[in-house]
């Protein structure tokens, strides 16, 4: 799905469920695990982004597979590692080719 801001936070914590496929319930755990970081209204309101909602649906689907929350947030932590050392490796390998090649 196509999101407008990816990382900005604007829905409710109702539609993310809905959105996720998941009880409100559920991402209140997630929050509470560390599994996900929803923004906050000035009045202290979760407001979830569209990466949150995708974040939120890769630990349906792995939790859905057999793992628990703490082999989720190991996987979870690890995709973040392998980027970013993919993102370092591409700015190694501009680096090396130098200039103009």
């Amino acid at each position: 799905m196509d999101w407008p801001d990816l990382d900005r936070g604007v829905f409710a914590i109702s539609v993310a469920a809905e959105l996720s496929g998941l009880h409100p319930q559920t991402l209140r755990v997630y929050e509470r695990e560390g599994l996900v970081e929803p923004d906050r209204s000035p009045g202290g309101t979760r407001r979830y982004s569209g990466s949150d909602v995708e974040r939120l649906r890769q630990i349906a689907q792995l939790t859905s597979g057999g793992l628990n929350l703490a082999g989720v947030k190991l996987v979870l932590e690890l995709q973040e590692e392998i980027r970013r050392l993919r993102a370092e490796v591409d700015r190694l390998r501009v680096d090396a080719e130098g200039p103009g090649q």
